[in-house]
């Protein structure tokens, strides 16, 4: 037979996956040896959000932002995607915005881990750096500046204020969370950087059962290195933060956070990133407090990255 006159066969359709229908619904992590002092009915847990595509909690949000601003017609593609931000959520503007053929330029610290950087440039993003000594809060002043001199040539995304960021996890990661736990959860627990993870999980928590107790966490001391998180009262307050929807909040030392990622490396084979460890830190605080009291709680945090972007730091070599 000749080859033109072989059969042709028609493949199957392959159902393909695209960036954004990767975002979200991962797993809720349990531990062995950091929880082994606990008592049975007082369980904790974490969602492992570094098994988002861009490595991040951040991929939740800036897809929602960027998606919202496209159905308002606020972002096309004549116009540039401009942000400030310590590095997660930058990531994951790059990511979806090349996936989606959007411009980005981005305003970062100086002091962002190398790690960090390199994912940006190799994304093809327009990065500014910004005086480290005014870390996170010093990237926000200069885009603010920008946005406003040139309003036609960007959409300025504006994270720290545009209500899509809670509005994403009042979408996903709540609802996530009292399905996973059987809408068992007594507590969240997360850190502050822009707020919008805790405002939005624990709006969506709160509406479930207004009986769940809903914890911030922050850095003890303005002078830190807990990357991502903000001391709010000596930092520019996210707009759309509400302090009043947290029972309570936790300060969190460097120190203790840096021992506890040794830990969670070490122990439980969790090689997560430095707000991730605060997370944990906060969240054993309240659990030594429930069993203390015998009560029972089902305690949940989220590690909002691994230590990927990290490995560039001293704490991990001791």
């Amino acid at each position: 037979m000749l080859l033109q006159e072989l059969p042709i066969k028609t493949l199957p359709a392959i159902n393909a996956q695209t960036i954004d229908s990767m975002i979200g619904n991962t797993p809720l992590l349990g531990f062995r040896s950091v929880t082994a002092h606990l008592p049975a009915d007082v369980q904790v847990y974490a969602k492992a959000e570094w098994m988002n595509p861009g490595g991040s909690v951040k991929d939740r949000a800036a897809s929602n932002i960027i998606r919202e601003a496209e159905r308002s017609g606020k972002l096309t593609h004549d116009k540039i995607l401009l942000d400030s931000t310590s590095g997660n959520t930058g990531i994951a503007y790059a990511m979806i915005g090349a996936a989606k053929g959007y411009r980005v330029k981005l305003f970062l610290p100086q002091n962002v881990s190398p790690e960090r950087s390199a994912i940006l440039h190799a994304y093809g993003v327009e990065v500014v750096y910004t005086d480290p000594l005014e870390g996170s809060d010093g990237a926000i002043r200069a885009v603010r500046e920008l946005a406003a001199a040139e309003p036609d040539r960007y959409f300025y995304a504006d994270q720290y204020n545009n209500p899509a960021n809670w509005r994403a996890h009042y979408n996903t990661t709540g609802v996530e969370i009292w399905k996973q736990t059987h809408g068992a959860v007594t507590h969240f627990i997360a850190g502050l950087g822009t707020s919008g993870t805790l405002m939005g999980t624990g709006r969506r928590l709160k509406d479930y059962n207004p009986a769940v107790q809903i914890i911030s966490l922050q850095p003890d001391s303005p002078f830190h290195g807990l990357e991502g998180l903000k001391h709010m009262p000596t930092a520019i307050k996210p707009g759309i933060y509400d302090e009043s929807l947290a029972e309570r909040n936790i300060g969190i030392s460097t120190e203790a956070t840096y021992e506890m990622a040794r830990r969670l490396a070490r122990e439980e084979g969790y090689l997560v990133g430095i707000s991730a460890a605060s997370a944990l830190v906060g969240a054993l605080q309240v659990a030594d407090e429930v069993a203390a009291r015998g009560e029972s709680a089902v305690i949940v945090t989220l590690f909002p990255d691994n230590a990927y972007k990290y490995l560039s730091e001293s704490f991990w070599v001791k």
